[in-house]
């Protein structure tokens, strides 16, 4: 089943049993860059660059985030968010940002904010020490460029165990910390093949790309983690591994 759709059900009978009510309101606004990451943040991050965005739900006095590059506002309840069309980009984000809020509410997920000023440079080192601890030296498929993380990525493991890809046209074909950005969708099947360990962009959630790595990687028999806040909740509903060092 769609990842998703396995989320929007946890989410229908969690928000049963714990007696919330289906008509309390949900508002979701699409954030400035320093709204999302502060003013202090590095102009290479994506959202800096206008190709993404954030978009923030505030569900009572909980918020949750999602990255999308179709970023909108939308106002309803509860029942109206988990009836969203998720055949949609932009709905998946504003379902994908309003379960964060939700879950956070309920204290079922953390780190559902997006990290501030500093940190997301910190990101890579802190990412890079955890990858170390859980996996040890392998080599790496960064599935999703993030700058930072890619630079502690490869000054943690060498280049030799990193591989990069991503669905940009700008960013493919790119030479970054001396490797070159592979197509992430063309060249997916042989980065799976070449690495031991995959980590990917929690966004895939939203540009519903998710599914087929989840499908890759499994039917490879290799283990797959994603970074970031928007994948928070959907990660807390159905047991995908997340590491987001600094999400608030």
């Amino acid at each position: 089943m769609d990842i998703l759709e396995q989320a929007r059900q946890k989410l229908s009978l969690t928000c049963g049993e714990r007696g919330l009510d289906p008509g309390t309101e949900l508002s979701v606004r699409p954030l400035s860059p320093d709204e999302a990451i502060g003013p202090g943040s590095d102009g290479d991050f994506v959202i800096r660059r206008g190709k993404e965005s954030v978009i923030e739900a505030s569900f009572l006095d909980a918020r949750g985030q999602a990255f999308t590059d179709e970023p909108s506002s939308w106002r309803g309840d509860l029942a109206g968010l988990i009836g969203l069309d998720l055949g949609r980009t932009g709905n998946r984000a504003v379902f994908t940002a309003g379960l964060n809020a939700v879950l956070r509410f309920l204290q079922l997920a953390e780190g559902t904010v997006h990290c501030m000023n500093d940190e997301p440079s910190k990101c890579g080192l802190e990412m890079t020490e955890r990858l170390h601890r859980r996996f040890g030296v392998r080599r790496f498929a960064l599935i999703g460029l993030q700058p930072a993380i890619l630079k502690e990525m490869v000054d943690g493991f060498g280049k030799a165990r990193i591989r990069v890809a991503d669905l940009n046209p700008d960013n493919i074909g790119k030479i970054r910390e001396e490797i070159p950005v592979s197509d992430g969708e063309k060249d997916l099947q042989e980065l799976v093949q070449w690495c031991e360990v995959g980590l990917a962009t929690g966004s895939s959630v939203v540009n519903g790309t998710i599914n087929g790595l989840i499908d890759k990687f499994a039917a490879a028999g290799k283990p797959l983690a994603f970074f970031g806040n928007t994948i928070s909740g959907v990660a807390a509903l159905t047991g995908l591994e997340q590491i987001c060092p600094f999400g608030r």
